[in-house]
């Protein structure tokens, strides 16, 4: 009678906290995973007591009678559901923190996508800052280019009233003779020239 010295353990066997091929050897029991096995012949009545890593918990695959146990379900049903109402809340721009406790995964999730909501948030405020710049040195740009025609306008206002009427006779005679003469000249120099004008 052959002695029933298998160990048929849920895999993958580095989800467990303790090192299971040598409590298997201690014991003198060959390890066989239970996630494969099609039978449990051999099976050891006396194995060791395991205990799966903490941060595995949430998504362990429990085997019960070939399939998962109803609490694995449920974690697993919650958290996608959570994964749900965040991908779609983050695709309609408002990003929403389901109720109740999230699971890692769910929690990892909102993390990130709170980053990348902050991220483009600050990519956006930059924007606009630079529009309202360019929107200001336009408008500066404009008040400045109404204050120089305004000024320009004053100039030649200043210019005619200014105007002396023997310049402006003095400067006609000198361009009915073809003289050239500088445009600010003053009156004295311009009486000179129209001067040696009558001495040719």
């Amino acid at each position: 009678m052959s002695k029933n010295n298998i160990w048929y353990l849920a895999g993958p066997f580095h989800q467990y906290q303790e090192n299971v091929k040598a409590l298997a050897k201690e014991a003198g029991l060959v390890i066989v995973d239970a996630n494969a096995a099609t039978s449990r012949k051999g099976e050891a009545k006396d194995v060791p007591e395991v205990t799966i890593r903490p941060e595995l918990k949430a998504v362990a695959v429990v085997v019960e009678a070939g399939g998962l146990s109803q609490d694995a379900v449920d974690q697993l049903t919650a958290e996608l559901a959570a994964i749900g109402v965040i991908v779609e809340s983050f695709a309609v721009q408002s990003l929403e923190r389901p109720e109740g406790e999230l699971g890692e995964t769910a929690s990892r999730l909102l993390e990130v996508l709170e980053a990348v909501n902050a991220g483009v948030s600050s990519l956006k405020r930059e924007r606009d800052g630079e529009v309202e710049k360019v929107v200001g040195l336009e408008q500066e740009k404009a008040d400045l280019l109404k204050q120089n025609a305004e000024l320009l306008k004053q100039i030649e206002s200043l210019k005619a009233a200014n105007a002396d009427p023997e310049v402006e006779a003095l400067k006609a005679k000198l361009d009915a003779a073809n003289v050239s003469y500088r445009s600010n000249a003053s009156k004295e120099s311009l009486q000179k020239q129209v001067a040696e004008l009558g001495q040719q």
